[in-house]
Parts: C-alpha cells; sequence; structure tokens
C-alpha cells in the first residue's frame, strides 16, 4: 500500500497574516534565478502549494513559501510565495516572517542584536534587519525593490460605479483606492463589498490594461486592490489604515508589506509623505507596520524610491500534514 504523503511545516503569522513555511524534506526548486523557481514550483510542485493551503489543512485566506537557494553566495536565503491563486513575485509579510523563522529555528545564525540576513525572492533581492532580544526575533525591516508609480487616475467601471485607481509598483503592482470615495471605512462590516470590489478591479485592470514593469515583463499584472481611508496623524506622523485583497479575493490582515511600499511610491509622489518620514500603517485588524521612503531610484528612467518596512512576526504552530492515498478529497478544496 502506498505510504501517505507527509509535509511539515512551521507557521507564523506577521500582524495577523499566517504564513506557512515549508521546513520538510520537500523536491529542490530547479532554475537559475528565483523567476526560474517560482515558473518550475508552478508546473511541477504545486500539488504541495494545493495540500498545505486548501482545505481541511489550510483556507482561503492562507499564505506560505518554498524556500530555497539564494540566487549567489552574497545571499542568505531564497524564497518563493504562493497563495490561493498561485505564486506571488513579492511579499513583505513573508519576508519578515521567512527571516524571524529562519533565525530562530537557527536555519540563519544570528549575528548580533541587529542580525542582518539577505533574501532573494521572485521580485528582487531583499537586505533585512533583524533586531534581536537573545534568540527571539522582536521586528524585521526590509529594503525593498525599487518602487514607482505606474499611473494614476485609471478609470475603472464596477458594480459600485465608476472607480478612479492609482497603480503602482512594490515589488508587485497595486491598485490603490480611496475608501471614502465609496463611502465606505476599512473594517470588517465593510469586508464582502471590499472583496467584490477588489476581485472586480482586479479583473477589470488585468483585461484592459496592460500592466507589466519595464525590465521584466514576468512581473505583470495588478496582484491586488488597496483600499485605504486617511487617520489622525499619530504622533506627528501620517497615519493610514487598508485592507488589501489580493490573488483570488483573499484578504491580508496585514497592513501588506510589498503593498505598503507600492503606497509608500504614492504619497512620494503626492507629497503627502516628506522624505524620511515614517508611515504608520495600520491594517483591518489596526495590527502595524511602519514604512518610509530612504533613498530615490530609477527603473528603466522611470522615477522610483527606495522604502523600508518593519513589522514582527510570532510563531503559531509546528505541523505535520499527511495526505492519504485512500482520501476522495486529494489535496482540498476552497469554498471561496
Amino acid at each position: 500500500m502506498e505510504l501517505p504523503r507527509i509535509i511539515t511545516c512551521t507557521d507564523y503569522h506577521t500582524a495577523g497574516e499566517p504564513f506557512r513555511i515549508l521546513t520538510g524534506d520537500t523536491p529542490e526548486l530547479i532554475g537559475e534565478s528565483i523567476l526560474d523557481k517560482r515558473a518550475y514550483a508552478l508546473s511541477n510542485l504545486d500539488h504541495i502549494r494545493q495540500l498545505v493551503v486548501n482545505e481541511p489543512r489550510g483556507h482561503s485566506d492562507m499564505y506560505g513559501c518554498f524556500v530555497t537557494t539564494p540566487t549567489d553566495g552574497d545571499g542568505d536565503l531564497g524564497v518563493v510565495f504562493f497563495h490561493n491563486a498561485g505564486y506571488s513575485t513579492a511579499c513583505g509579510h513573508g519576508t519578515i516572517a521567512l527571516v524571524t523563522w529562519a533565525l530562530e529555528s537557527g536555519r540563519i545564525l544570528s549575528n548580533g542584536e541587529r542580525s542582518t540576513v539577505v533574501v532573494d525572492a521572485p521580485s528582487g533581492r531583499l537586505q533585512t534587519v533583524a533586531k534581536m532580544a537573545g534568540n527571539k526575533v522582536e521586528s524585521v525591516r526590509f529594503r525593498n525593490v525599487p518602487s514607482y508609480v505606474h499611473s494614476t487616475g485609471v478609470k475603472v467601471e464596477s458594480s459600485e460605479g465608476p472607480l478612479s485607481v492609482d497603480i503602482s509598483y512594490g515589488g508587485a503592482f497595486y491598485a490603490s483606492v480611496d475608501c471614502a470615495a465609496l463611502g465606505l471605512k476599512v473594517e470588517a462590516k465593510s469586508l464582502d463589498r471590499l472583496i467584490a470590489l477588489g476581485r472586480e478591479v482586479k479583473k477589470n485592470l488585468e483585461r484592459n490594461h496592460d500592466v507589466q514593469h519595464p525590465e521584466d515583463r514576468r512581473l505583470r499584472d495588478v496582484y491586488g486592490a488597496i483600499f485605504f481611508e486617511r487617520l489622525p496623524d499619530e504622533n506627528g506622523k501620517l497615519c493610514q489604515r487598508n485592507v488589501t485583497v489580493f490573488a483570488d479575493g483573499e484578504v491580508d490582515r496585514s497592513p501588506c508589506g510589498s503593498g505598503t511600499s507600492a503606497r509608500l511610491a504614492l504619497l512620494e509622489a503626492s507629497g503627502e509623505l516628506p522624505r524620511g518620514e515614517q508611515l504608520v500603517h495600520r491594517s483591518i485588524v489596526d495590527t502595524v507596520f511602519t514604512a518610509s521612503v530612504v533613498d530615490e531610484a530609477s527603473v528603466a528612467g522611470i522615477p522610483a524610491v527606495i522604502t523600508e518596512v518593519e513589522g514582527s512576526a510570532f510563531l503559531t504552530g509546528r505541523h505535520e500534514f499527511v495526505l492519504d492515498p485512500n482520501d476522495p478529497l486529494g489535496t482540498g478544496f476552497l469554498l471561496r
């Protein structure tokens, strides 16, 4: 009789958003670059993603990753992120959780109270700094790939009427929607409407607009819609709340790390956030990332910014998932 397949994982949450790290003996990802390894995972290992994301072992809002080797000897970790619909190019909350796990598990040795870890993601190389308290990670700050404004004032038809969205890049492309224009707040009672709108916005933009990175066409399409609202300043710092609806109606419980970088590109361009000042970015569950623009850059001649985003991740469990060969549900299902 064929033995059940066993997959071990370690779970963290970053600001409320789950992150499932495959820690067992999973097949090696093949490819020269992380984008190549992402493509390999899609073609060859998607049954593993389905097993740990889908019900009954996961749920439609689960997020996770394959851990792989970095691009070269200057890196510490490589990562391929996955979610309910496939594989993302960037994940800030996942980067924070991954670095926390790597240091707390001993996969990467700490190099002091400010431990540096270099992570290679599909979007590019991320420099991270973990604030340590003994063997525990208190927070992780990552310096993202260059973020930039793609387009502003893009008109989108929706069931709520015409919307004006701004598209920006922070490792993935996001469409920002001001909740004030919808008469909504970023709160749980509005979530069903925001999920439906997020799906509409994403599908409309993918159908009617060619959104791609000028340096690599594999970095393309609108990954999610960020619904944001402005809040009173906190201790003199600009404060906003957001919820990001991404992939197939998946909801980010955290303030969304790569989405925070995309928001910073817009806030820098509009002059709302002066260079070097912090954004207090709150989530729909009132957790916080702090972030700022720390430098300028360019992407194929397009003005861009370098951002840093900081948050904390916490261990929630260790799991051994089994796929019984007689289980008629196989790798599972998603209801939403």
